[in-house]
């Protein structure tokens, strides 16, 4: 499968008229798009709702176009809690699933009224102190330990994440909370992160729907939801498929009409968290070649750098790169694409093959639109840059700015640095 962009040279020539590279780019009607299916792949489920990891790309003018498709969002932190509330959500479209959480967030989440999903067994007796009850809707992430398995295949080890209930405390979790006076209980875990399988989600249903039963039974708990999280993945490389998303939710259709419907439990709402699925592909950081090096090997140099996108530092991660104009050249020279941090991990490509790459060129590095422009950073003072959105008539709007200087030092509270520089 050939990944070809969604913006051209010549559109992009256009932007950097009034917006510079580097840039974060997103594709509305690609977003709207794929929310659309998502909704429509869970519409069996009367009680359904996708709580949109904001984690993956906070930017209030995205999480509006997702709200169109009645989508909540999923807090890890104050922060999050707090843009989530200004956008004007309501306590039961929010979801607040944190770890090693400070007191404080506690607090406003229960303040505003977000269902919190409670990381650990521990946390049952500090959230109650903190805010000196317990909700009558609460939720408990789950972890069984050891690897995670499809058809004897491993894909991913549990048993050394560092976040959830075991099964025992599962139980014992339920019961103390109840004694609590919580009345309505969710059960949420994430077991496998960017997973490209159609299998993952219809697989931890089943697993998580047989626990929803045994908990039921043996505790008494109301199960209200039973939140999938996220894990979804999508297909980075060009070798690579999508998943089918229809597949999946009638997969996860067949497992709640075998397990929880025979039950008594067919009133069980599915919850949702997806961050990559949503907006990943319609995402792009655009960038401009300033430098070509030629020593050992062969390395161009962009205006961005790992402070605009993280993933391929942090994780050796792949993405897809596009050298506008001229998709389909030859890719007769292998180049290792780098920024400019002075860390030596500092490059969105190693070894890649790609056409003759001139100076000025623009490129466009695939599939930022989530963890992209969220994971920046400030190391070597670099600035994060600008997040933009083409419009589905075409149009582009700015709907973050680049950071300045000012922004930089504003923080050195009482110094007024900037005001003392000589510019």
């Amino acid at each position: 499968m050939k990944k070809l962009p969604f913006v051209t040279k010549e559109q992009i020539e256009e932007i950097v008229k009034t917006c510079p590279t580097p840039f974060h780019i997103y594709d509305e009607k690609g977003i709207r798009e794929n929310a659309r299916k998502l909704k429509e792949a869970f519409a069996w489920n009367p009680g359904y709702k996708e709580y949109f990891a904001v984690k993956a790309t906070p930017n209030p003018y995205i999480i509006d176009i997702l709200r169109d498709f009645g989508c909540g969002t999923d807090c890890s932190s104050l922060t999050e809690l707090m843009l989530s509330r200004a956008l004007g959500m309501k306590g039961e479209d929010i979801m607040f699933s944190s770890n090693d959480t400070p007191a404080e967030e506690f607090e406003y989440a229960a303040k505003i009224g977000a269902t919190i999903n409670l990381d650990d067994f521990t946390h049952i007796d500090f959230l109650e102190k903190t805010i000196g009850r317990i909700p009558e809707t609460i939720s408990c992430r789950y972890n069984p330990g050891g690897y995670f398995s499809i058809a004897n295949n491993i894909m991913d080890n549990p048993g050394d994440a560092k976040y959830g209930f075991t099964t025992e405390q599962m139980f014992e979790g339920f019961r103390l909370l109840k004694e609590k006076g919580a009345k309505n209980f969710g059960i949420h875990a994430f077991l496998v992160s960017n997973t490209i399988t159609n299998e993952y989600y219809p697989s931890l249903a089943r697993r998580l729907f047989e626990l929803a039963v045994k908990l039921q039974s043996e505790t008494g708990a109301h199960i209200q939801f039973i939140n999938l999280s996220g894990g979804i993945g999508i297909p980075y490389k060009p070798d690579q498929e999508p998943v089918d998303i229809m597949q999946i939710g009638e997969g996860v259709r067949r497992a709640y009409e075998e397990v929880l419907v025979p039950a008594g439990m067919g009133d069980v709402a599915i919850y949702t968290e997806l961050g990559r699925f949503m907006l990943a592909p319609y995402g792009h950081l655009v960038t401009k070649a300033l430098h070509e090096k030629h020593i050992y090997k062969e390395y161009i140099g962009v205006d961005a750098c790992a402070a605009n996108l993280m993933r391929p530092a942090m994780y050796g991660a792949y993405h897809h790169i596009t050298v506008l104009g001229k998709e389909d050249a030859p890719l007769d020279h292998v180049y290792d694409v780098t920024g400019s941090l002075c860390e030596n991990n500092d490059k969105f490509a190693i070894d890649r093959q790609l056409p003759k790459i001139d100076m000025g060129d623009y490129l466009v590095i695939h599939d930022t639109g989530a963890h992209g422009f969220s994971m920046g950073y400030n190391y070597n003072g670099r600035l994060r840059s600008a997040e933009l959105l083409l419009k589905e008539d075409g149009s582009v709007q700015l709907i973050r700015r680049a950071e300045t200087p000012k922004d930089y030092f504003a923080t050195f509270d009482g110094l007024d640095i900037y005001e003392k520089l000589e510019l």
